[in-house]
């Protein structure tokens, strides 16, 4: 009867084989576990692929299902061919970031501005966990997560035109990229075809519209070959202002690139206007042999090669998305305050327009009722005249160390004195 009750307790199989058991089921778990972090990694590096628009979409109809997770991993699930959304319940600043609107420390003001809506209701909370199901508006304007947007840096070379389809039949820009993604993207600006250097492609036609403005003041850098050296007096007509047949042009700056050769030029412009570099040096009798823009935008073509391309960073399209908004329609003002004609500066007092070119016709307008005046000092103060230095001449000098001396011998001599009427 005991030993009945023990029974239960006792293994029949002998150790051996009950710890092969136990080799064989641990082997089987780490396998399954194996297998399960691989397809998880296989999923998220396709999805990497599908955002950056290297990989296609497929339209599926397929609704998105909420199913919050443990370990608050992120899972993909495709909606339409040109967005994708995410399951993932994030903070309303999170969101807005995610989305490009502004930087998450700056989406607590935002928030704070009563311009974000959740489900239409004003929300004011930047901690509020935004649902997957949820609509969110900024300024009326529906956001999501990931919409499908592609933001390439291209490093043109020459002989490349920069349109999307050419009649006849030469070699664009979009040759080089067509391994970057299966998106629909454009040029933001043009190059001439001689002309190498930074180009931005995207399908955001709200970046595209933003850096195409005249108003946003966009800078460009270029580096000019000439067919000879820049002269002085060419280079300081250059930094003043020269009058082309659609107007006034002012560059940012100008500088040589290369101190021996005086024929290679920097010069740095926010203009957009056509083959505006090339025709600045043209109008002073100059053939520009290479032009390369280095710069666009604050974007550089470091460590990209000729022809190659890369993806920007999220930190570039977010600057890109909020460059200059303080100075718009600022830089076309100044331009024409300040006209150097005959060597004097001369305040002009016009319409300012914004976002616009200045024609020769406003120009002439503005010269015929322009009066020079001096420029005012900053300060309430009045200006002193800098009186030129006079300097001792050799016999001054000479008569004032030996004046020294005397004054010198003389003191000694007294010493003496007083000290022999002491004794």
């Amino acid at each position: 009867m005991a030993q009945d009750a023990f029974k239960k307790f006792i293994n029949p199989k002998k150790n051996s084989v009950v710890k092969e058991e136990y080799r064989q089921e641990k082997k089987k778990a780490l396998k399954e576990k194996r297998a399960y972090f691989e397809t998880k990694k296989a999923e998220e590096y396709k999805a990497r692929q599908i955002k950056r628009g290297v990989l296609p979409l497929e339209p599926s109809t397929k609704k998105v299902v909420f199913e919050p997770k443990k370990n608050g991993g992120k899972s993909i699930v495709q909606t339409t061919q040109n967005q994708i959304t995410t399951d993932v319940v994030m903070p309303l600043n999170k969101f807005l970031a995610h989305c490009g609107i502004c930087s998450r420390r700056d989406a607590v003001a935002v928030i704070a501005s009563n311009t974000v809506k959740v489900n239409d209701t004003i929300c004011t909370e930047p901690g509020y966990k935004v649902q997957p199901t949820d609509s969110v508006e900024y300024n009326g304007k529906k956001l999501f997560v990931t919409k499908n947007l592609v933001y390439i840096l291209l490093n043109k070379p020459k002989d490349y035109i920069t349109t999307t389809d050419d009649p006849q039949g030469r070699k664009t820009v979009l040759d080089l990229i067509r391994q970057a993604t299966v998106e629909r993207v454009y040029p933001i600006g043009r190059l001439d075809r001689n002309t190498s250097g930074v180009l931005l492609l995207t399908n955001d036609g709200d970046l595209t519209q933003k850096l195409s403005h005249p108003s946003f003041a966009i800078t460009k850098i270029y580096q000019v070959k000439l067919d000879k050296n820049l002269t002085k007096n060419d280079f300081e007509k250059i930094l003043t202002g020269l009058v082309l047949e659609d107007g006034l042009v002012l560059v940012d700056s100008l500088a040589y690139a290369d101190a021996k050769d005086k024929s290679i030029i920097g010069i740095e412009i926010h203009s957009g206007r056509n083959r505006i570099v090339r025709r600045i040096f043209e109008s002073l009798g100059y053939d520009v042999k290479g032009l390369d823009r280095v710069m666009y935008a604050g974007l550089t073509k470091k460590n990209v090669e000729r022809s190659k391309w890369r993806y920007l960073s999220e930190k570039e399209i977010r600057v890109l998305k909020y460059m200059n908004e303080s100075k718009r329609g600022k830089k076309q003002v100044n331009d024409l305050n300040t006209i150097n004609e005959n060597k004097k500066i001369l305040d002009i007092e016009i319409d300012k327009k914004k976002g616009k070119d200045f024609t020769n016709a406003e120009i002439d307008a503005a010269l015929e009722n322009t009066i020079v005046l001096p420029k005012a000092p900053k300060n309430k103060r009045e200006i002193k005249t800098p009186q030129p230095r006079k300097f001792k001449t050799h016999s001054e000098k000479k008569a004032a160390a030996l004046a020294k001396t005397e004054t010198v011998g003389k003191a000694i001599v007294l010493k003496k004195q007083k000290s022999v009427k002491n004794k």
